[in-house]
C-alpha cells in the first residue's frame, strides 16, 4: 500500500483496539493512529488535530461509555472542519435503527464486529481509492 493515513480510532474495548491497530499496521496504512477510548477523549483529540493536521479517517464505535457514537457522529458532521472526514462505524450493533441513523448522519460505511481484516481493508480501499 502506498498511501499512509492519519486515523482516529474511537473504541473503548482494548482487544478491539489491538486488533484494529494490527490490521492497519499489517496493511501498512498508518501514518499516525490516535486512539480515544471515549467520546470526550475523541472530541478533544479531534479539536486538537483539526487545526494542525486533520485526520484522513475516523473509525467510530457506537457503544461508548460517555457520549454515544451517534451523538459523536452528529457533532463531527456539524463541525465545518471535521465534516468531510470519512467516518466508518465499527460496532457490535446490527440494529436497523443504528445502521439507518448512522448513514442518515453521514457515515461512510457501517461494519458490525467482529470485523474481518478483508472487510475493513475493502472499505478503506474504496474510500481512498487505493
Amino acid at each position: 500500500m502506498g498511501r499512509k493515513l492519519k486515523i482516529v480510532l474511537v473504541e473503548d474495548n482494548a482487544e478491539d483496539i489491538a486488533y484494529t491497530r494490527r490490521v492497519l499496521k499489517h496493511n501498512d496504512l498508518i501514518r499516525d493512529l490516535i486512539v480515544a477510548t471515549d467520546g470526550k477523549g475523541a472530541l478533544a483529540a479531534l479539536q486538537k488535530i483539526k487545526r494542525d493536521d486533520p485526520a484522513d479517517l475516523i473509525l467510530l464505535d457506537l457503544l461508548l461509555p460517555d457520549i454515544s457514537g451517534i451523538d459523536l457522529l452528529t457533532l463531527i458532521k456539524k463541525d465545518e472542519r471535521l465534516k468531510d472526514i470519512p467516518v466508518v462505524i465499527l460496532t457490535g450493533s446490527n440494529e436497523d435503527q443504528d445502521i439507518q441513523k448512522s448513514y442518515d448522519l453521514g457515515a461512510s460505511s457501517y461494519l458490525v464486529k467482529p470485523v474481518s481484516n478483508e472487510a475493513l481493508m475493502l472499505v478503506i480501499e474504496r474510500l481512498f481509492d487505493i
